[in-house]
């Protein structure tokens, strides 16, 4: 039994109406990339607020563009573009400033090798990590699921995950973030696994 088969059997038995969902949405295929650095990880989430994941992904692919000889721009890559540069690929203001802090951050060593990070607890690297300009609880949620795969991190503030929960539980309105997390004090120890299917089911509902 793999890890998500274990967490689809606790889900299912925890949670009756997220047991419907998960029969219909099939086997979970949350992924995570291991080539992408804690630096790369930071950078993708900060591109990807509040912008569709289309695109924060074309956003991206030009930033990307600006340094053609490398998979993706190293921390002194992206100091070394000016404002300007950047603004033009489509980073707004706010997360030019918040990308060249995470180089920064990252050159200082305040931002952990992956070695690191990966022996860190999930509330430490929250809280290490939220020192840096312009990322927030969401963005470094983001990074523990995408990037290290850690399976019980609930992004309670993500509007996928609120709009899946209001879906799935026939809702009006959105749950604020203090329900879903008592909620999803049922679901631990694979929050994680929860909040991707959350966000299948917000995706069936803008296709719908």
């Amino acid at each position: 039994m793999n890890s998500f088969d274990e967490a689809i059997e606790h889900l299912s038995s925890a949670d009756r109406t997220l047991a419907k969902l998960i029969r219909r949405v099939g086997p979970c295929a949350l992924s995570t990339d291991p080539r992408r650095s804690p630096f790369e990880a930071l950078v993708e989430a900060v591109a990807h607020q509040q912008l569709t994941g289309k695109a924060a992904r074309t956003i991206l692919n030009r930033v990307k563009a600006l340094v053609p000889r490398r998979r993706f721009p190293r921390p002194d890559d992206l100091l070394s573009l000016s404002e300007e540069c950047l603004r033009g690929a489509g980073l707004s203001r706010a997360k030019v400033a918040a990308v060249r802090d995470i180089a920064l951050k990252t050159r200082e060593g305040l931002v952990p090798t992956p070695r690191r990070l990966a022996a860190m607890e999930d509330a430490a690297i929250i809280e290490r990590l939220t020192a840096i300009r312009g990322v927030g609880a969401w963005t470094v949620e983001m990074l523990l699921i995408f990037k290290l795969g850690r399976l019980d991190v609930l992004p309670a503030d993500d509007f996928g995950v609120r709009k899946g929960f209001a879906i799935t539980y026939q809702r009006a309105d959105l749950p604020k973030r203090q329900e879903l997390l008592e909620h999803g004090e049922r679901l631990r120890p694979f929050r994680s696994v929860a909040a991707w299917y959350l966000w299948r089911a917000a995706d069936a509902g803008k296709t719908a």
